[in-house]
């Protein structure tokens, strides 16, 4: 094979010692391959920069080779994260990727994306649809295309794919239970966002298992300013917090800001806990503990449901896929001021093996 010779299916195929029949098997989706097998194909593929023909493809099995991709015109870093992760697992797949972003994500605007998407022939699509107005608006749609839900179940009319917010945030409050906290605060993001309701339910249903008493809910719109603000009504309390989960690492960073005004700190005066893990949260000052979202295995997850909806051809069940988070221990987190050993867990990383962000 030259320089000037793009790489085939054989040549794939002789260099991971696989039939052809299996490597397209990979490049498609359709059929069953050995978890090793297939990424044994994916590597031979990354070695030889194979890229799948997606002309020639759509030939063969009267597909487009393309998914059509619905997000929200937002800075948020959660859809953004998603979107990202879809469109990694879609050129894994060997699949293009079309995207519609939408100012709002209502019937009208989603309908209105499905049906461009229709006329350029896109196989699928996946929609990243935080809101809960939103998972229900796509299924009122009723898409002609085989469509797959990501970060919200607000409709079970959609099969969809999710983080499992509840849980994350069970364990992060959970997390300071455990260190000897009375209670723990909450400041949740918008009501309309599935995850918000989500995280609320965790924490509520952690007080609950500890017969821990239920401070006020205190609500953000996912901002450093509102966390910020958050944290000046906390503080007023009769009673202030020593700790507290935010419902987005954004959040916990204005709280953060806040003590670092007044002159306090944390974990010394209040331990903090958010919520995504996003690339900075590690180098807040102090480093920040906080429940990680795996957005890679969403788009994967995603990707590969969509693919089953096509390859069953309608036959297929509303289910959920949940992906479950991590809790990522970092240095925001302590006992509480009156029950400071001389040492504790978050000072030494080594004693948590799920420390490294």
């Amino acid at each position: 094979m030259t320089a000037e010779t793009r790489p085939t299916m054989s040549d794939v195929a002789r260099l991971a010692q696989v039939s052809p029949m299996t490597v397209s098997r990979v490049v498609t989706g359709n059929g069953a391959v050995n978890p090793a097998t297939r990424e044994r194909v994916n590597k031979a593929m990354r070695q030889l920069r194979y890229t799948p023909n997606i002309a020639a493809r759509a030939l063969v099995s009267g597909r487009s080779g393309t998914i059509g991709v619905i997000t929200l015109d937002t800075s948020q870093y959660g859809p953004g994260a998603a979107l990202l992760g879809i469109e990694r697992a879609a050129r894994q797949r060997g699949y293009g990727v079309t995207i519609a972003t939408l100012p709002k994500l209502d019937r009208t605007s989603m309908t209105d994306a499905i049906d461009a998407f229709v006329q350029r022939s896109i196989d699928g699509v996946i929609a990243i649809v935080p809101h809960l107005s939103a998972a229900d608006a796509l299924a009122e749609t009723r898409p002609q295309l085989p469509v797959v839900a990501v970060q919200g179940t607000g409709s079970a009319r959609i099969p969809a794919v999710t983080v499992d917010q509840r849980t994350g945030a069970f364990l992060a409050t959970t997390h300071l239970l455990d260190l000897g906290h009375e209670t723990v605060w909450h400041v949740a993001g918008p009501q309309d966002w599935f995850e918000s309701r989500e995280r609320e339910r965790g924490w509520r249903e952690a007080l609950a298992s500890r017969s821990a008493p239920s401070p006020p809910l205190v609500h953000g719109d996912w901002s450093a300013a509102s966390g910020y603000a958050a944290g000046h009504q906390m503080l007023a309390a009769d009673r202030p917090p020593t700790a507290v989960f935010a419902g987005n690492d954004q959040m916990a960073l204005g709280i953060l800001h806040l003590l670092y005004e007044r002159g306090l700190s944390a974990p010394a005066d209040l331990s903090v806990v958010g919520f995504d893990d996003i690339p900075e949260s590690a180098y807040f000052s102090p480093a920040l503990t906080t429940v990680r979202q795996d957005f890679n295995e969403l788009g994967r997850a995603g990707m590969a449901l969509l693919l089953d909806i096509l390859s069953a051809e309608g036959h297929f069940g509303m289910e959920v896929t949940l992906i479950e988070p991590d809790l990522m221990l970092r240095s925001s987190t302590a006992p509480p001021p009156s029950r400071h050993p001389s040492t504790h867990p978050s000072t030494h990383p080594s004693t948590h093996p799920s420390t490294q962000g």
